[in-house]
């Protein structure tokens, strides 16, 4: 079983608070839609909130999956990937997907849970030669996984194991467009989804 993260405990700050809540053009919530592409292809799902964000936990509960809160999400991305991973420990792998990123495609989840479940170690999806995400971890990462701290999230683990990093080629410019702020939420609302 490989399970989706979605990594929803950001605070926003440089868009300025309440970003995973921001209507995306057709009125969905951001983060929800980022979930929804997760959900789409895999059966279990974890979002990982930061404590006291209500109305984010609540919208991403009403979606049907788990919702854990961690309490140390002020620390960085790092404790809040620690913390969906061990809320489903017993995968074969795991699919972690970033909240502000909406317009990933089905597709590329599948492509990258495909490959965690044919054996691969490692998977990032490559698009015009950037490496983007979700990223895909095998179920052999799994303490490096639950013992991450920090803000630098997977990227230390990455770095570490290159020879095992199968780099998955995908036609989708969605694994590189994150909404960091208004501005970035308003071109996006302006470009057509590719």
């Amino acid at each position: 079983m490989i399970a989706g993260v979605l990594l929803a405990a950001g605070a926003g700050t440089r868009f300025g608070g309440g970003k995973l809540l921001h209507p995306l053009p057709d009125g969905t919530p951001l983060g929800v839609a980022a979930l929804r592409n997760l959900t789409a292809v895999l059966n279990e799902v974890i979002a990982v909130v930061r404590p006291g964000d209500r109305a984010l936990e609540r919208l991403l509960a009403h979606e049907g999956i788990k919702v854990v809160q961690c309490r140390d999400a002020i620390h960085g991305m790092g404790h809040s990937l620690a913390a969906g991973v061990a809320a489903e420990q017993d995968a074969h792998g795991w699919v972690i997907a970033l909240g502000d990123m909406p317009r990933i495609r089905p597709d590329t989840i599948r492509a990258v849970a495909n490959a965690l479940e044919q054996g691969a170690a490692a998977v990032v999806p490559v698009w015009a030669g950037q490496r983007g995400h979700p990223i895909g971890f095998g179920r052999r990462f799994r303490n490096e996984l639950l013992s991450l701290t920090g803000d630098v999230g997977a990227r230390s683990i990455l770095a570490a194991h290159t020879s095992v990093l199968r780099r998955l080629e995908v036609d989708d410019p969605g694994i590189l467009q994150d909404l960091d702020t208004r501005a970035d939420a308003q071109q996006l609302a302006r470009s057509p989804r590719i």
